[in-house]
């Protein structure tokens, strides 16, 4: 038996976190779509027998890492550990117990020692196309958006499942890209469970009973000291978001006691007719990262550090979809709770959030035209990300083109036009379009983009904050709304529905920009003067601060 003084017990935590931070970068590595391997669309992390997340990698997105927590625990009850061999993968897509959507891959693998199961590890990532309709709104049901697999044994024995990996591959506009991503998955639970036996191997442990308590339990204490230090009440706020077919409400009611918060999203509008609803682990998983940004964040993320928080909805509200509505775009909705949590702490700790921002990433899939499948044109998929400015915070500006909450990084010029027929012409911030205020909040971008080819391509749109833009706090003044235009028509692009863009027109779209913090007379001179030098407001931008004649 090993020393397990509480040391040595931090020694192999600081272990764990790196072990989860090796898996996810073999992941990214070893992906093929770019949306893996580019914008680190994933998570991956270590469980103990019980199914409790002992340690999770800073790569990755909330709205995978805090799925993966409660999936794990879903499969760990379906299938029975003593059933389970050295070199046995499940895997599941299903949107209610994966990510939320179908285009999201969750494998689990058990980790043995001397023929025990001893703990698991995890991981999610993004593949591009799972058929159906596609990565897009408009699908009526889920049967719409692509193929939904169950959980099943994706490797049995360390023998990979044949016909699986052919019903992925027929199912799939990108057949390779699907297949070598469901490898890298692979190789990323392989590559955790072999690091986690080495690490148990080092440290003389036979099981991670003794681990995994110190660990949950020192996070779950640490995390409700943060919390008693949080005014107790009863806040509530509404988000007014775009919508498909009309605007929206999302409403919260956070509930703060001595140890615990709960959210409640009672009096949010009901499901869509489109794919924009959210199955509701999808919306606590980005509710509950709000909660913990605030609250608890030097904390590492595990089961522990979960625990106090919890989220309910009314089973049919957008944000608690039931099977079997469309949810191929949940994040759209899914990525503006954090704003809505946030403006329910804001009234309990003022001087700790900033404004709102522009929260739900401007996720462009894009992908050949039916008549190019028809004439032997160039075929692809391929889904593009790129973000606006956060909100302005309290003591400093907010910041420009960030992937806050989402954590998906922006797409690369070089690796879209590498995978795609398009050429992206321009991307630049957009000056002006953080809010103004004492802090400004952070810039949106604009991109420009056409077809390299003669041939037409579509686009997928599902955006917020095209009507709604984000709104400041304590004075600041909203960021800019997005905005999505074609050259040669004389109207905006509604930001929800499918777009054909010709060739030899360009695709505009402008990310909005977050809200700002203060009163904008607030805003020192040194401070404008820095904007207006490095472009970040206009002269005309700067009027509104009161310093321009």
């Amino acid at each position: 038996m090993t020393d397990l003084s509480s040391a040595r017990l931090q020694v192999m935590w600081n272990r764990l976190l790196a072990v989860v931070e090796e898996q996810g970068q073999i992941l990214i590595r070893a992906a093929f779509s770019p949306i893996v391997r580019e914008c680190g669309d994933i998570s991956a992390g270590i469980f103990d027998v019980n199914g409790r997340m002992m340690a999770q990698a800073v790569t990755g997105t909330p709205g995978h890492i805090n799925t993966m927590a409660e999936a794990v625990m879903a499969l760990r009850a379906r299938f029975a550990v003593q059933d389970m061999q050295p070199g046995d993968i499940y895997m599941t897509n299903d949107p209610w117990l994966a990510s939320g959507h179908l285009n999201d891959f969750l494998l689990l693998m058990p980790a043995f020692k001397e023929d025990r199961v001893v703990g698991f590890t995890s991981c999610t990532s993004h593949l591009v196309d799972l058929g159906g309709l596609g990565m897009g709104p408009e699908g009526s049901d889920i049967y719409d958006e692509g193929l939904l697999i169950p959980p099943c044994k994706l490797v049995d024995g360390g023998e990979i499942n044949t016909l699986l990996m052919d019903i992925v591959r027929a199912n799939s506009r990108e057949p390779i890209a699907n297949e070598g991503d469901i490898y890298a998955l692979i190789a990323c639970c392989e590559a955790g469970a072999a690091r986690l036996v080495g690490m148990m191997d080092e440290f003389g442990l036979d099981d991670l009973d003794a681990l995994s308590d110190f660990i949950i339990d020192t996070s779950l204490r640490g995390t409700i000291a943060a919390i008693a230090e949080v005014p107790n009440g009863v806040y509530t706020n509404m988000l007014c978001v775009d919508g498909y077919e009309a605007e929206i409400e999302l409403h919260g009611t956070l509930t703060i006691t001595d140890e615990a918060l709960h959210l409640d999203f009672t009096g949010t509008s009901d499901c869509s007719d489109k794919g924009i609803n959210v199955p509701l682990n999808y919306a606590t998983a980005y509710a509950v990262f709000a909660m913990r940004c605030i609250i608890g964040n030097d904390i590492p993320n595990n089961a522990g550090s979960l625990a106090p928080f919890t989220v309910s909805g009314p089973p049919g509200c957008i944000l608690n979809a039931q099977h079997p509505a469309p949810v191929a775009m949940r994040h759209t909705l899914g990525q503006m709770t954090p704003d809505l949590v946030l403006g329910c702490l804001c009234q309990a700790v003022p001087d700790r959030v900033p404004a709102e921002g522009a929260s739900c990433m401007f996720d462009l899939p894009l992908r050949h035209t039916a008549e190019a499948a028809r004439t032997g044109g160039r075929l692809f998929a391929v889904e593009l990300v790129h973000n606006g400015g956060t909100g302005a915070r309290p003591g400093a500006d907010g910041l420009s083109a960030t992937a806050y909450p989402s954590g998906v990084y922006g797409s690369q010029v070089e690796i879209t036009e590498a995978v795609a027929p398009v050429i992206i012409w321009r991307r630049e911030l957009r000056a002006d379009s953080g809010g103004a205020g004492q802090y400004r909040g952070g810039l949106g971008q604009r991109i420009e983009m056409t077809s390299a080819i003669d041939q037409p391509f579509l686009v997928f749109l599902s955006l917020e904050r095209l009507k709604n833009p984000a709104r400041g706090r304590a004075g600041g003044l909203p960021g800019a709304p997005g905005r999505v235009q074609v050259t040669g028509r004389a109207e905006d692009v509604p930001g929800k529905g499918e777009l054909r863009v010709a060739p030899g027109e360009r695709l505009i779209f402008q990310t909005p920009g977050g809200g700002g913090f203060g009163p904008p007379q607030a805003r020192d001179d040194v401070a404008l003067a820095r904007d207006l030098t490095c472009g970040i407001v206009s002269p005309a931008g700067a009027k509104v601060y009161g310093d321009v004649a």
